[in-house]
């Protein structure tokens, strides 16, 4: 059954090669127990390995795009067959001439599907596959022709310098924000150009407000009252790595229980509404991810009774909203509360700075 942004937009291609939301905040708000069931829209996968570090019987990974399906197969085959430096590696995390070497090691790990789409693309692995994707080309786009224009490499590794909050604001306002910096902001960070170049232009169907208001207040957020040297986002963005900053699936101390946990995960490249009747148990953590902006209000309350009819009572969801918002207590106010305290707790300290809110809503009886 074809879901109603797969009417609008283009899932054929690789459209995220990571996955732009914090793992950390997700999975601190989902509180999966052992033994659960979690259904988590897949992605380039990241998110959804990180979800294995809480010990849920399974976790069934979904996506509407077989190339989103093939970066979540290779990642499962790079936890299974690389050592936790090639994986950073192959990933692009770290710099590397080998990753086609590294590659060739994990072709046997995976299902001929993602075989053939992966071999179709070499250059996409020799620049590493965790740069693979439309809204990761986006940002290379930003920092090898954007960002020169206004700051210097020099520079940008001064930002990525620890420093305590209010030197990072006397130095923010000295050095990083000029009228250069701004300008190329309103310019790079529209509307228009995200819809183009990053996301696609229907992701956008539904939005209200400027994006490019909220993403400099967003950006300020992140480089001001955050420390960007501890920022995957920030570090991916700005220098095309991770440096010292690792999103939660790819960091060390986790990468052997993923890897012992990796065929827990289940892989469905369909839409959720016909993946949902096929369940052989309830629900009781969603990673929502941000799909719920995507869709009309009424799409969104289908989608939610959807949900809903698969879960068990305590269950929790969580999810982003960028300017589309869709708030899963108000369409559903008597199965569903957010959970406002944790929630706004939790946004407060989200690395994926470009969101406008982060909800955890937990199933009533």
């Amino acid at each position: 059954m074809p879901t109603e942004a797969a009417a609008r937009a283009d899932f054929s291609g690789l459209r995220y090669a990571q996955c732009w939301e914090d793992a950390d905040i997700l999975c601190e708000g989902l509180d999966t127990q052992p033994g659960d069931t979690v259904l988590s829209i897949a992605s380039a996968g990241d998110n959804s390995f990180a979800l294995l570090l809480d010990d849920p019987a399974a976790v069934i990974a979904v996506d509407l795009s077989p190339a989103q399906g093939a970066a979540v197969e290779l990642r499962r085959a790079m936890y299974r067959t690389l050592s936790h430096e090639e994986f950073l590696a192959l990933y692009g995390s770290r710099p590397s001439t080998q990753r086609a070497a590294l590659y060739a090691k994990c072709r046997a790990a995976m299902p001929a599907e993602a075989i053939a789409w992966w071999d179709a693309r070499p250059t996409l692995v020799r620049d590493g596959i965790g740069a693979a994707g439309k809204f990761e080309r986006y940002f290379r786009l930003f920092r090898d022709w954007a960002l020169p224009l206004v700051h210097g490499k020099r520079t940008v590794r001064a930002l990525l310098t620890s420093r305590a909050p209010e030197a990072r604001a006397r130095w923010f306002d000295d050095t990083w924000d000029t009228w250069r910096w701004r300008a190329l902001q309103r310019a790079f960070f529209s509307r228009g150009v995200m819809g183009r170049a990053g996301r696609d232009p229907e992701f956008f169907t539904f939005a209200e407000g400027n994006l490019g208001t909220h993403l400099r207040r967003r950006i300020r957020h992140a480089l001001v009252r955050e420390d960007p040297a501890a920022n995957p986002f920030v570090h991916w963005i700005l220098t095309g790595t991770h440096g010292s900053a690792l999103p939660r699936a790819l960091r060390p101390e986790h990468f052997e229980t993923i890897r012992s946990r990796v065929d827990r995960l289940s892989l469905h490249i369909a839409a959720l509404e016909d993946v949902l009747p096929s369940l052989a148990r309830p629900v009781q953590r969603i990673n929502a991810s941000n799909i719920f902006e995507y869709m009309s209000p009424a799409g969104h309350a289908a989608a939610l009774d959807a949900l809903l009819a698969h879960v068990t009572p305590g269950a929790r969801m969580a999810y982003w909203n960028l300017l589309a918002p869709r708030q899963g207590s108000h369409i559903r106010p008597a199965r569903l509360r957010r959970l406002d305290d944790l929630s706004d707790r939790l946004f407060a300290r989200d690395q994926a700075f470009f969101y406008s809110a982060f909800s955890v809503d937990e199933v009533m009886p």
